[in-house]
This record gives C-alpha cells, sequence and structure tokens, in this order.
C-alpha cells in the first residue's frame, strides 16, 4: 500500500455542476451567436473552477478571449493545462483572485455559474441580489450574463432541511419565479429561464463523488481514509436525505436593460 497515495479530486466531474453536454452545447451555441448577431469579444467567467464552458465557449467563438477569476490554485492550474492542450492558452487568462470588487470586465459575456456567493460578502439570501447588481456592473451594453443559481423547486421540510449543511433555512433560496424577479428588479430580462433535470443532478452528484468511492474501496487502512469517509458519507447522506429533488438549479440567461 503507497501510504503518500492521495484521494482523487473530482477527475470524473467536466463541469462544476449538474450540467450536461447537451445542455452546454445548446447554450453555447446560442450565446456564441446571440440575438443581437454579434458573437461575443470578451468572456468573463466569476467562479470559473478550471472553466470548461468557457473554453467551449471560446472553441465556438473565434477571435474570442476570456479571463476565468477563482481563488482555487488546484482549480486554476487544471484550466490552464487544458487551454495549453487545446490550443486557446493566447486567448485566456485564469486568475486568482476574489470576485467581491473585481477590476475584471466589463465584459461582452458574463458567466455565473453556481458562485453568487464569490460576488459579494452578503449571507443568503441577500447575496443573490448583490450578486446580480455585481454582474450588472460586469456585463457590456448589449452583452449577455448567464447566471447558474440555486433555488428551491418545493419548500424544504424541517427533516430535509436538518439533512442539509449547517444552518440550511427555508430562506435560503428563492423559488425559480423569485429569483427571475430578482433578476428583473436588478435591470436585466430574462432572454432564456431553464433548470437542471433529476438526471442532471444525478450524473454531477455521483461524478462528484465517483472517483474517491473507487479509491476508498482498495484503500481500507489508509491513513486518509476514516477522514475521507467521513466526509464523501457526510456529503451523500445530505443529498439523499436532504436536497435530492428538493434543491433545484436555475439557468438565467439575462440581457442588461439599455
Amino acid at each position: 500500500m503507497d501510504d503518500t497515495t492521495s484521494p482523487p479530486r473530482l477527475t470524473r466531474l467536466t463541469f462544476h455542476g449538474p450540467l450536461s453536454e447537451d445542455r452546454a452545447a445548446r447554450m453555447i451555441r446560442r450565446l456564441s451567436a446571440h440575438a443581437t448577431s454579434t458573437a461575443p469579444k470578451s468572456v468573463l467567467d466569476i467562479g470559473c473552477g478550471w472553466g470548461e464552458f468557457m473554453l467551449r465557449l471560446l472553441e465556438a467563438t473565434p477571435g474570442a478571449t476570456g479571463v476565468g477569476i477563482d481563488l482555487d490554485e488546484e482549480d486554476l492550474a487544471r484550466g490552464r493545462a487544458n487551454a495549453e492542450a487545446r490550443g486557446l492558452a493566447e486567448r485566456v487568462r485564469f486568475v486568482r483572485e476574489s470576485a467581491v470588487g473585481t477590476a475584471q470586465g466589463p465584459a461582452d459575456l458574463v458567466l455565473c455559474f453556481g458562485a453568487s456567493h464569490a460576488l459579494s460578502d452578503a449571507r443568503p439570501p441577500e447575496h443573490t441580489t448583490a450578486a446580480l447588481h455585481a454582474l450588472r456592473r460586469l456585463v457590456t451594453p448589449g452583452g449577455r450574463v448567464v447566471l447558474g443559481e440555486g433555488i428551491w423547486q418545493r419548500s424544504p421540510t424541517p427533516g430535509e432541511l436538518s439533512a442539509m449543511w449547517p444552518g440550511a433555512s427555508p430562506s435560503e433560496f428563492h423559488d425559480l419565479a423569485g429569483l427571475v424577479d430578482l433578476a428583473i428588479a436588478a435591470g436585466f430580462r430574462p432572454a432564456w429561464i431553464e433548470t437542471a433535470s433529476n438526471e442532471e443532478w444525478e450524473d454531477f452528484e455521483s461524478a462528484y463523488q465517483s472517483d474517491v468511492e473507487e479509491w476508498l474501496a482498495v484503500h481500507s487502512d489508509h491513513p486518509l481514509t476514516k477522514e475521507t469517509l467521513d466526509r464523501v458519507d457526510r456529503h451523500r447522506n445530505m443529498w439523499l436525505r436532504g436536497y435530492r429533488g428538493v434543491m433545484g438549479l436555475a439557468y438565467l440567461t439575462l440581457v442588461p436593460v439599455s
């Protein structure tokens, strides 16, 4: 047994969220030639992780450049390596910085997938309103924002809340209609409204854990096993007994009002 071997991290995930290949391809087709008939020339990815969606968008939009910002250096390094391998290194930068008050942008297309919390120090649910106002500042006139934001698909029961993360509250998220209302109040029109499917959620949650589960199956006496086992069991319990079928993810394509 090699005790220096650490559990793998997120190697089965293509996108860091419940997003299928089909949905990503449809979104990229719309965004690379949006209603103004002017493809975006600049892309800003907030909380980018390894920026897979941004890289694919750049591949579909020759001449466009991108900037991804995140605080996780391991994810950023993965993004830089992927950009280099795909011949995009000259067109994209992965920058380690906070999104709060960022000086990056404005950009023709701003992506914020599951990262609205990174744009504000406000606590949920106020952070969503603060994030929308920040995104309004970061997008150019005539541009687009794509926001991937958590919503309640239905009101959680007390038992489901108790199985979620510490401090989970019914007020933590809005429903889909409430989120769209907030976007309109922040100065946007919703050009496209869609939500992640149950299949996308199951693919994401399974891929999020899969490589570590397989590692655990063959490293029963590794020094990191107990810590890793506790972590993955806790996450699976939060999903299966807490937010599965309760928490959703909305993908809103937003157009800034002139």
